[in-house]
């Protein structure tokens, strides 16, 4: 009897090794890369792994349905700026989803760039990989909407 109850500790011990396999993989689910999975409003939180430096962000609103886009963007200026255009999106057989744009601006020019869209989750959150540079990436992050104060800001350079 004492030799059972030596041995079902171990063998208890041993199944509960058996039990916990490290080679699982943790499987996310993505969405789609489509105006309806981008419809809404986006804010660039991160670029090359590094938060945006205070006073510089980025909203772009996606509307599904007309495949256009506004963006408040402050970057290269003391001042937001507002642009808006329309946008498509591809979808690669070796990159997958790519998406582009073109601006409504006076000189109607393309984007600087097309981007790889990856790692779209239900979350509300986003990769773009600027196409021909891997080094290039940026996180967004679905929000509520722009800030009035930025709209504001936006607004009056345009006016002006």
């Amino acid at each position: 009897m004492r030799i059972l109850f030596r041995i079902i500790p171990l063998c208890m011990l041993l199944f509960s090794f058996m039990a916990c396999d490290d080679d699982e993989e943790v499987k996310v689910e993505t969405l789609e890369v489509t105006p309806a999975n981008l419809n809404g409003t986006w804010r660039l939180v991160e670029w090359n792994g590094e938060p945006m430096a205070d006073g510089t962000y980025c909203y772009i609103t996606f509307v599904r349905r007309d495949k256009t886009f506004e963006m408040y963007q402050k970057f290269d200026s003391m001042y937001a700026r507002f642009l808006s255009g329309i946008f498509e999106i591809e979808k690669d057989t070796y990159l997958g989803y790519i998406i582009s744009g073109k601006y409504n601006n006076s000189l109607g020019g393309r984007w600087n760039n097309s981007y790889i869209v990856t790692e779209l989750l239900p979350a509300g959150t986003m990769i773009w990989t600027v196409k021909d540079d891997a080094g290039d990436v940026s996180k967004y992050v679905r929000c509520d909407g722009v800030p009035s104060k930025i709209v504001e800001e936006a607004r009056d350079d345009i006016d002006n």
